[in-house]
């Protein structure tokens, strides 16, 4: 079957397998920069995002990172490595990063979507035990703090320096990045200008 793709079509195939059909699989897509494998639960997915979410993902790290580097806050950007606990789940965040001080799982991970709900991602994400999971989807950010009974949806960043962000300035300028990085950058450098 032949399909032809926009620049926007992100493609995605969800099997049902175990973990060593999974790694089996990964060994296989090594070689393919692009494509995402994630697993959880006995639910194998195969995702290859197209060049909106792509432009989204990076303007998202990009303005996170401005933002980290001028407020003087130590951080790792982790990108969409794969983060795993071995015979239990897999997941590549589309931005990824740790706070303070480095650990093996990521302080927050950042998905852009455009095709599939953030249940399913929650659960894969507390397995790993990763303290944040923000969703950007149209036009709007979500945000999650792991607890002790699970995710909570907050309304501001509890990690360490990231609680200062202003979310609101943070989507008008991801909105704007999406056409002009430079400008999103501008905008949130001088809005955010006035911090201690």
């Amino acid at each position: 079957m032949t399909q032809t793709l926009t620049k926007s079509t992100d493609q995605r195939i969800v099997l049902e397998g175990t973990w060593e059909h999974f790694k089996h699989l990964q060994k296989g897509y090594e070689g393919i920069s692009r494509a995402k494998l994630t697993y959880y639960n006995g639910t194998i997915e195969i995702f290859m995002p197209g060049e909106d979410h792509a432009t989204f993902t990076h303007v998202i790290g990009y303005l996170i990172s401005t933002f980290l580097i001028d407020r003087g806050i130590a951080f790792k950007p982790t990108g969409d490595k794969t983060q795993e606990r071995e015979g239990e789940v897999s997941a590549q965040a589309d931005q990824s990063y740790w706070i303070g001080q480095q650990k093996p799982i990521p302080d927050l991970a950042i998905e852009v979507v455009f095709t599939s709900g953030n249940a399913a991602k929650l659960s894969k994400y507390g397995a790993l035990g990763v303290s944040e999971v923000w969703f950007w989807e149209d036009g709007t950010l979500a945000l999650y703090h792991l607890r002790d009974d699970g995710y909570q949806r907050i309304n501001r960043s509890e990690l360490p320096g990231l609680e200062a962000l202003d979310l609101d300035l943070l989507k008008r300028c991801i909105l704007v990045g999406e056409t002009d990085l430079g400008r999103a950058v501008q905008m949130l450098r001088s809005q955010e200008g006035n911090h201690p």
